[in-house]
């Protein structure tokens, strides 16, 4: 199968494990991608005022390229995955935000869009289009003896009634994941939570004091790294592990390595 890819600006630079490592893994699953042409930055932060139509207009551009080509749109970053899911809801489900939106594509040719493309998130994509089963028969190297905690953060799950991943309260999908490559998912509480990322700027404490928190939970839990696919947590997370003895990781590298490829081999992609 073909997927339409977004990778997003961070996959580019600060998480680039992130990116190729997903490359290789789904080179060696099988499944083709084809990184859209000229993609925008999706903004980082879907647009909470009902009349910013303008900031959604990148998404809504890699939506069309994936509903030309008959394709699912994957995303393998949490903020990406949020903003262009929720922007394809409002162009399937608001009227008002979809003749606006429309009306700025046509004047650059576009035909109407309205909502049509499915948004796939690489989490997704493994569970649902691959599938456990057929991931585990693909492992090299099982990651035996590991115990390793999900962190999905908030973007990944909700708004749930958008995202519709898996239950926002008691999520399972990196659980099932982190056990289809042969390590122990340890589940914690402070799984599904916020890390303050977002509040970086505006007052490091928070942050500080959240990841903390995540960290500590973790490890009284049994928890030896943590997996996580969004660059904001990752980052946040990972400069204040050192004291917790938590080693933060992308869940597309405990992939890679299971399945025994290299990032570098997804630049023959």
């Amino acid at each position: 199968m073909v997927y339409s890819y977004f990778p997003g600006c961070t996959l580019k630079n600060k998480a680039k494990e992130l990116d190729l490592c997903g490359r290789a893994a789904l080179k060696a699953l099988g499944i083709s991608l084809e990184e859209i042409p000229e993609w925008q930055c999706c903004g980082g932060v879907y647009p909470l005022s009902h009349d910013e139509i303008a900031i959604r207009l990148s998404s809504i551009r890699a939506l069309r390229y994936a509903k030309q080509h008959e394709q699912p749109l994957l995303t393998m970053c949490s903020a990406c995955h949020n903003v262009i899911k929720q922007v394809n809801h409002d162009m399937a489900s608001d009227e008002y935000i979809r003749t606006r939106a429309n009306a700025y594509m046509a004047q650059e040719g576009y035909e109407p869009y309205a909502g049509e493309a499915r948004v796939v998130h690489l989490l997704e994509l493994l569970r649902d289009d691959v599938g456990y089963d057929k991931l585990k028969e693909a492992v090299r190297k099982p990651l035996t003896g590991r115990k390793i905690g999900a962190y999905y953060g908030c973007l990944l799950l909700r708004p749930s009634n958008v995202m519709e991943m898996d239950n926002a309260e008691n999520p399972t999908i990196m659980e099932d994941l982190i056990r289809a490559l042969g390590a122990e998912a340890v589940v914690y509480a402070q799984r599904n939570e916020c890390c303050g990322g977002y509040l970086t700027l505006e007052d490091p404490q928070i942050p500080k004091q959240r990841a903390e928190v995540i960290l500590r939970n973790a490890k009284a839990s049994g928890a030896g790294m943590i997996v996580t696919a969004c660059p904001l947590c990752f980052y946040n997370l990972k400069r204040h592990a050192a004291e917790s003895g938590v080693e933060i990781r992308y869940l597309t590298e405990i992939l890679a390595e299971a399945l025994d490829v290299r990032g570098s081999e997804a630049e023959e992609v």
